[in-house]
């Protein structure tokens, strides 16, 4: 299946500019041959929880890396709360808070000792910074953790000391790369409900990397990268339903002689992805008996399912979901 990005046209009216948090335009980067983005158009409306979701490899890290200013675009445009990243970096840094992957609190500090010193980098100092420590503190429920050593705290609580830091300087955009590396599934809820209460509460935009499904499903809207290209940017429900029908995968040996079977036995339009017959349409229930009646013991094992984000990225790119592809840079 093809994988060329939609176009997301930048806004032109005045008020669509102020509506928005994050616009870009025809972005691309490479390392030496090798294309890391090609061509990513999208808008994040302020006040949104937006996703990018991906695999390892499909363009997520230096889509981050940009937009945290980390590395300036090679071709193409970005422009945040208004400003052009280009000429206005600075600007943007002041307005924009960044959670990376990898932990920037110091284990053998307390939690509030951490607060203040981050917001020592941001020129904040006595009674502002005490009363920012103490209202990030209130808000990510920190509080009565604040004289402990980070090194003592869970993954989910370094997590909220992390993002506690990055509002100290009461930003408008809220960048966070993989936030949920390394929490459980109750852990990665708690965490992004303190998100959900962070936009409704402050107004905050929250942009966020993820390679977690059930992450990425609980945001406002999703945009898939693959392969350095932004596939789709669309609402959950909206992406599955893309599926167009319940998914049936049938597993056994001999996957392309089940495949050909089907076409030409039940005249059923089916795909082989990773080794795996994949069926697609309405009511794909009514099939399952017909298959095993007609492929026997070549079946090893059959599913039956409603479309799920991770359908949804099969149908769109034509690859089977991968978290983690040892080798790629992302």
């Amino acid at each position: 299946m093809s994988t060329t990005s939609a176009a997301y046209p930048i806004p032109a009216g005045a008020a669509d500019q102020a509506a928005a948090a994050l616009e870009v335009a025809d972005l691309g980067f490479h390392y030496g041959e090798r294309a890391a983005l090609s061509d990513v158009n999208f808008t994040v409306r302020r006040g949104e929880i937006f996703a990018f979701l991906g695999p390892n490899g499909g363009g997520k890290t230096t889509l981050f890396r940009i937009l945290s200013t980390l590395i300036p675009p090679q071709t193409g445009r970005v422009r945040m709360l208004g400003d052009d990243l280009a000429g206005a970096t600075l600007a943007v840094r002041r307005r924009i808070g960044v959670v990376f992957q990898h932990p920037s609190v110091d284990g053998k500090l307390t939690v509030a000792e951490n607060l203040r010193h981050h917001g020592h980098l941001y020129g904040l100092s006595g009674r502002t910074l005490r009363d920012r420590c103490a209202l990030m503190s209130e808000r990510l429920n920190i509080t009565d953790r604040s004289g402990d050593l980070v090194d003592t705290l869970s993954g989910g609580l370094r997590r909220r000391v992390e993002l506690a830091k990055a509002l100290l300087h009461e930003p408008e955009l809220l960048l966070l790369d993989e936030p949920s590396t390394g929490l459980d599934p109750i852990a990665r809820r708690d965490f992004h409900a303190q998100l959900i209460r962070l936009r409704d509460e402050s107004g905050v935009t929250v942009v966020l990397t993820t390679h977690y499904m059930d992450e990425a499903e609980r945001c406002d809207r999703i945009g898939i990268l693959h392969q350095g290209r932004l596939v789709t940017v669309a609402p959950p429900l909206e992406l599955k339903s893309s599926v167009g029908g319940d998914v049936v995968v049938v597993r056994g040996p001999h996957a392309e002689s089940i495949a050909q079977a089907i076409r030409q036995r039940l005249r059923i339009n089916c795909t082989v992805i990773d080794g795996a017959v994949r069926i697609e349409r309405p009511r794909a229930h009514e099939i399952v008996r017909e298959v095993v009646d007609l492929c026997g013991d070549e079946v090893e094992s059959i599913v039956f399912g409603k479309p799920t984000l991770e359908d949804a990225f099969v149908h769109l790119t034509g690859e089977r979901f991968v978290a983690d592809r040892a080798g790629e840079a992302a």
